[in-house]
C-alpha cells in the first residue's frame, strides 16, 4: 500500500486558500459521479407510473430494484478491486457497464429487456462507496470534510434540477426520453473521470481475490433481499420464500465463518469487530435507506393520477412536481454544506441525532398531511433540514470511523447494508400500500390510507436508526482523522 499524507503546513496553505480550480473541477466530476445513480433513480422514479400503465404490469417495483440487486451483489468484488487496482480505475469500468446497461433499457421493446437493462446498468451500484473514497484520497485535509459534505448534500442538488429536467423530459418525450436521457448522463460521467478526476495512491496489497467469500456475501445478500421482494406473491410462509431468505442468510453467516480462516478475506471481519464501525454502518444504513426508499412513495403519491374510488393520486406534472419540491431541495443543499463545516467543530453523533430527529417528525407530518401543496411545501421544510443534515454526514462518519486504506472496504460496507436495507424496505413498503390497492387493467393503483401506511412505515425506521444512535462512541474529530492525498 502506498500512503502519501500532506504535511501540516501544506494542509494548512490548502485550507486556506479554498478549493482553487483544479480542485473544484475534481469536486464537480465527482459530484456527477456520485449523483449520476440517483439522477437516473430519480428520473426512474418519476417514469415509474407511464411506464407501468406502457407495459401493464403490477411489478413496477422491479425497474427499480433489479439494480439494486445487482449492485448488492457485485459490492463485495467491487470495493476489493478498487482497494487493489486503484478507485478511479474500477469507477470508470463500473461507469461503462451502467452505459451498457442504460442502452439495452433505451432500446428495449418490452418488459423483460428493459429489466435485463436495468440489471446490467445495477453494476453501477458501489460508485458512491469509490466516490467517497476518492474524495478522502485527493483532496487536502482541510477540504476532506466539505467536500465530503458537498458529495452527501449533492442530493440537494440533484433534488433541484433533477425534477425540473425530468419533468420537462417526461411531460415532452415521455418515459422513453427519460430512458435516452440516462444514456447521456452516462456518457459525461464517464468522461469526467477520464479526463478530470485524478487516481488514488492509496493502494491495499495484491492479494488473491476471496472468490469464495465474495460469491457468499454478495449471493447472501442478494438472496435475501429477493426473497423479501417476492415473498407477497410467493407467500410468505411458501417454501421459496422460506429457502431464499433463510438460505441468504445462510450464507452470510458461512462467509462470517470462512472469512475468520482464509488468508486474504474479501472483508477482513476484524474491521467489523470494532463497534464505531459496525454501530456506525448500521446506523446510517437504516436512516439512509428508509430516506431514498420513501422517495419512491412520495413520486407515486403526487404523480398517480386522481380517480374517484380507484387511485388517490394527486395527479401532479412531473413539472409541478418540480416546482414544489424546489424549495426544500436548495435547503437541503445549503444545510448539507453548512453541516459539512460544522462536523469539523461539533460531534458528528450530535448532528445525526439532531437530523435523523427532523426527518423522522418530517416523514410521520407528510403521512397525515399531503392532500394540497402547502401542505408537503411546509413539511418539506422540516424534512429538507434533517435529509440536509444525515446525507452530509453519513461519508464523514465513515472517514472518522476507518484508516484511509480502509475506506473503499468502509464505505463498501456502508454502501452494502444500506443497499440491503433499501431493498427490503421498499419490498415491504409496496406490500404495505397494496393491501389496499386495486388493480385495472394490469396497473396498480393505492388509496390514501395506503400512502399514510407506507411513510409511516419509513418514518418508525428513521425513529429507530435514530435512537440507535447511542451505540455509537465517540471517535477521533474530523480534522484529526489521517487522509491520502493524491492529487
Amino acid at each position: 500500500m502506498s500512503l502519501n499524507v500532506e504535511s501540516p503546513q501544506q494542509a494548512e496553505e490548502a485550507g486556506k486558500a479554498g478549493f482553487g480550480a483544479r480542485f473544484a473541477l475534481i469536486l464537480i466530476a465527482l459530484l456527477w459521479a456520485s449523483q449520476l445513480n440517483g439522477l437516473i433513480g430519480l428520473m426512474g422514479s418519476n417514469a415509474q407510473s407511464q411506464i407501468a400503465i406502457h407495459y401493464h404490469t403490477t411489478q413496477i417495483a422491479w425497474f427499480t430494484q433489479i439494480g439494486s440487486l445487482v449492485g448488492v451483489f457485485a459490492t463485495p468484488f467491487i470495493v476489493k478491486a478498487a482497494g487493489i487496482y486503484g478507485k478511479k480505475r474500477l469507477l470508470v469500468i463500473i461507469t461503462t457497464l451502467g452505459l451498457v446497461g442504460d442502452l439495452v433499457a433505451a432500446v428495449s421493446t418490452n418488459y423483460e429487456t428493459l429489466l435485463v437493462g436495468r440489471a446490467i446498468a445495477g453494476f453501477y451500484g458501489p460508485s458512491i462507496a469509490l466516490v467517497y473514497a476518492l474524495a478522502r484520497d485527493v483532496f487536502p485535509p482541510k477540504l476532506v470534510g466539505p467536500a465530503s459534505g458537498f458529495l452527501g448534500g449533492g442530493m440537494g442538488v440533484l433534488a433541484l434540477g433533477g425534477p425540473f429536467l425530468s419533468g420537462w423530459i417526461l411531460d415532452d418525450y415521455g418515459y422513453r426520453g427519460v430512458l435516452w436521457f440516462m444514456v447521456i448522463a452516462t456518457a459525461i460521467g464517464l468522461l469526467a473521470l477520464l479526463f478530470v478526476v485524478p487516481e488514488s495512491k492509496v493502494r491495499e496489497a495484491r492479494t488473491p481475490i476471496d472468490w469464495v467469500g465474495g460469491l457468499l456475501l454478495g449471493g447472501g445478500l442478494t438472496s435475501v433481499a429477493y426473497g423479501v421482494g417476492k415473498g407477497e406473491h410467493w407467500g410468505w410462509t411458501s417454501g421459496n420464500t422460506v429457502s431464499f431468505i433463510g438460505g441468504g442468510l445462510v450464507a452470510v453467516v458461512v462467509f462470517v465463518l470462512v472469512e475468520r480462516k482464509v488468508s486474504h478475506p474479501m472483508f477482513p471481519i476484524t474491521l467489523l469487530g470494532r463497534r464505531r464501525i459496525w454501530s456506525t454502518f448500521l446506523v446510517t444504513g437504516m436512516i439512509m435507506a428508509a430516506l431514498f426508499a420513501q422517495g419512491m412513495i412520495m413520486n407515486l403519491l403526487v404523480l398517480m393520477p386522481k380517480i374517484p374510488g380507484l387511485s388517490d393520486g394527486l395527479g401532479w406534472s412531473a413539472t409541478k412536481n418540480a416546482w414544489v419540491s424546489a424549495p426544500n431541495s436548495v435547503l437541503l443543499i445549503a444545510v448539507s454544506v453548512a453541516t459539512g463545516m460544522l462536523a469539523r467543530r461539533i460531534d458528528s453523533r450530535v448532528l445525526l441525532a439532531t437530523g435523523g430527529t427532523l426527518l423522522a417528525v418530517g416523514i410521520a407530518l407528510i403521512s397525515q398531511f399531503h392532500e394540497t401543496v402547502g401542505q408537503i411545501m411546509s413539511i418539506g421544510v422540516i424534512s429538507g433540514i434533517g435529509m440536509g443534515m444525515v446525507v452530509a454526514l453519513v461519508p464523514i462518519m465513515v472517514i472518522e470511523s476507518v484508516r484511509p486504506e480502509e475506506q473503499a472496504l468502509g464505505n463498501g460496507a456502508q454502501s452494502m447494508m444500506q443497499g440491503v436495507l433499501q431493498s427490503v424496505l421498499t419490498q415491504v413498503a409496496f406490500v404495505v400500500v397494496a393491501q389496499n390497492s386495486h388493480v385495472m387493467k394490469g396497473t396498480a393503483f393505492y388509496v390514501d390510507d395506503s400512502y399514510s401506511k407506507g411513510f409511516l412505515l419509513f418514518a418508525g425506521v428513521v425513529a429507530v436508526g435514530t435512537l440507535l444512535i447511542a451505540l455509537i462512541p465517540k471517535a477521533k474529530s474530523l480534522d484529526d482523522v489521517p487522509v491520502g492525498q493524491s492529487a
